[in-house]
């Protein structure tokens, strides 16, 4: 299997010194391996997402001399591809209506034992008639993957899920993350479920991300193998952090890529200022 793997930005805000780290080192990981880099547009956000932002973001990582496989997928094309996954979910009763408001998921975990979910939540489906009671009045409701489910459908399997990464092998432990929510009443998926399901369409080997993004591998898993897709390595890289040792945040207007080559930086100057090694190209050395 070749070596594939990926950057999927949001396009809610101009890319950063951050994104730049985690785009060139997937990018220069793909070219050591000799094999893809791809990328992705997780715009599922559209109250957030602008078109301004995309163009940016093209703009930003073809200055910073990257190159990827066309065409880009952009999320918010392909609702249908998420909501036939979740279908295959309800279908297995792996999943059901919440209709708690977000105060009342903070007031059950607050008043939950803290067991082995630690403080995060987990609930059950409504008996049926009160649920199409709630559902005839129009109640707005979230799908949450039912994690008591998952255990008894997957049996000892649940409790042997591993994934690699950077560190080796790891036992993935998704019941830290409760019954997260995969989709909504008006919207037919989560950052969770849509970025699984892309991940295996693009037949992505390798996941080069963020260490705050570390945890979700743990849920991830979970998800591939409850839909039967393949599980990708992992490696979780360090954060590029501010003046104060804050992570850097699209508001952080003075440390975005459009900012610095405004001031004259070059992509150079950008490598150098998050420790990564010139390539042979910008060097002069030849292969």
């Amino acid at each position: 299997m070749s070596f594939a793997t990926r950057f999927a930005p949001s396009p809610t805000g101009f890319l950063h010194l951050g994104h730049a780290f985690s785009a060139l080192t997937a990018s220069d990981a793909a070219r050591e391996a000799g094999g893809r880099f791809l990328l992705r547009i997780e715009d599922i956000d559209q109250g957030r997402a602008r078109p301004e932002f995309e163009a940016a973001i093209f703009e930003d990582l073809a200055w910073l001399g990257l190159a990827w496989e066309e065409p880009v997928r952009r999320q918010s094309e392909h609702m249908g591809a998420y909501q036939a996954a979740l279908q295959s979910l309800i279908d297995r009763n792996l999943v059901y209506r919440c209709f708690r408001t977000r105060r009342e998921v903070a007031d059950a975990i607050a008043s939950a034992p803290h067991g082995e979910a630690g403080d995060v939540f987990v609930g059950e489906a409504l008996p049926p008639e009160d649920e199409a009671a709630r559902l005839q009045a129009g109640e707005s409701y979230a799908w949450r993957l039912s994690q008591k489910k998952a255990r008894a459908a997957l049996g000892p399997a649940y409790f042997a899920l591993v994934f690699q990464d950077e560190n080796g092998p790891v036992r993935a432990q998704p019941e830290k993350h409760g019954d997260v929510v995969l989709a909504r009443k008006d919207f037919p998926t989560s950052y969770h479920l849509a970025s699984v399901w892309d991940d295996a369409l693009a037949g992505i080997t390798h996941v080069i991300r963020g260490e705050d993004l570390r945890e979700s591998a743990h849920l991830h898993v979970l998800l591939q193998k409850l839909l039967e897709l393949p599980t990708p390595a992992y490696r979780h890289h360090r954060l590029i952090l501010d003046e104060t040792g804050k992570r850097l945040a699209k508001r952080d207007e003075a440390a975005t890529l459009r900012r610095l080559r405004e001031n004259g930086k070059t992509p150079e100057d950008v490598r150098g200022m998050l420790g990564l090694p010139l390539t042979e190209a910008r060097t002069g050395r030849q292969g």
